[in-house]
């Protein structure tokens, strides 16, 4: 198969897309020729069968240029794929589409996250194929829902003799879909019994994201927390395993609906995971997934009295479920 990929950032150390460098590459062992449209791109380092064309942001490249330089991609690179796989950005699928319905090319596109708009409903109407990571994470109605898993690279995610500097962790955004202020919450109620400290990793992105980290450090002054609470900032997806190893429990509250890949990195470290989160539901996660703050409280509290928390369970659970070595060839299978 020759395929063309078109995401929005090819660049391994990027601390949120990095990831997606290691799917470019398990699409290239699979694939004749992977030809990969990005918005911008920064470091790489690929098979010799892959091709990256950025359409320019990192150069300062505005919209009409960008939109210039995606239609002029997709067209000159035509011979060089017989089918399109976007990547969580569904505005591409309703660009393309004209283009590619005319070359008869197949579309699909993967899209995890519990939002639904206005241009997500039309992308399902246009594309032939849609994958998702589990049934919360796509929140359209269609016959050609895929669900896949998540694609975790479990060589690179993976249990580490570390020593433990964090009790709690979570990995994201710093953004008010994250609900990270119910942590500080639950933080707050752990502090009459081994008051534990919690590590946030990641960065604000739009202004919103950074007023609502002021609003987060505020509350943890007024709580008297700020010795317990470690904003970690950019981690690179290199060098998160071993953060996660660092720490004895992942914690969430996220009410973005959709499953939170960086969970399940978190359980691929061997990590047990306590969530509030709607999206991790279909994990087999049992009495950690919780309702409510007290409950979070309550099993956090288990953990903590334990020498050992590591969950060999939870490591399994990825590699059967959710490895980056099941998702690609699912994914080029239901494309052929």
């Amino acid at each position: 198969m020759k395929l063309l990929i078109i995401t929005q950032v090819v660049d391994r150390e990027h601390p949120v897309l990095g990831f997606f460098h290691q799917w470019i590459s398990e699409f290239a062992a699979h694939c004749e020729r992977v030809t990969v449209v990005c918005l911008q791109s920064g470091e790489y380092d690929l098979p010799e069968n892959v091709t990256v064309v950025s359409l320019g942001k990192e150069r300062g490249a505005g919209r009409f240029s960008i939109l210039k330089n995606f239609y002029q991609a997709i067209i000159s690179n035509r011979s060089q794929y017989n089918s399109v796989f976007v990547h969580m950005n569904q505005i591409y699928v309703i660009l393309g589409w004209p283009i590619w319905f005319l070359l008869r090319k197949r579309i699909s596109l993967w899209y995890t996250h519990g939002t639904v708009s206005l241009s997500l409903r039309l992308a399902t109407l246009l594309a032939d194929k849609i994958f998702t990571a589990s049934n919360n994470s796509f929140n359209v109605s269609s016959a050609k829902v895929i669900v896949t898993g998540h694609g975790i690279n479990t060589n690179h995610f993976a249990p580490q003799q570390s020593d433990k500097k964090y009790d709690l962790i979570s990995v994201g955004r710093i953004s008010r879909a994250k609900n990270l202020h119910t942590l500080i919450d639950v933080l707050h109620s752990l502090s009459s019994s081994a008051a534990p400290s919690l590590a946030l990793v990641g960065t604000p992105v739009t202004t919103e994201d950074e007023a609502y980290e002021e609003e987060l450090k505020n509350k943890i002054l007024e709580l008297s927390l700020q010795d317990r609470v470690h904003f970690i900032g950019k981690v690179t997806q290199q060098d998160l395993p071993e953060t996660l190893n660092s720490a004895k429990v992942f914690v969430t509250s996220a009410n973005n609906g959709s499953l939170d890949k960086a969970i399940l990195e978190a359980m691929a470290c061997g990590l047990p995971v306590v969530s509030m989160a709607e999206g991790s539901k279909s994990l087999p996660l049992g009495s950690n997934q919780v309702a409510d703050t007290a409950a979070m409280s309550e099993v956090i509290s288990r953990y903590l009295s334990m020498e050992n928390t590591r969950d060999v369970n939870n490591t399994s659970c990825i590699k059967n479920q959710h490895s980056l070595k099941q998702l690609i060839p699912s994914i080029l299978k239901s494309l052929s």
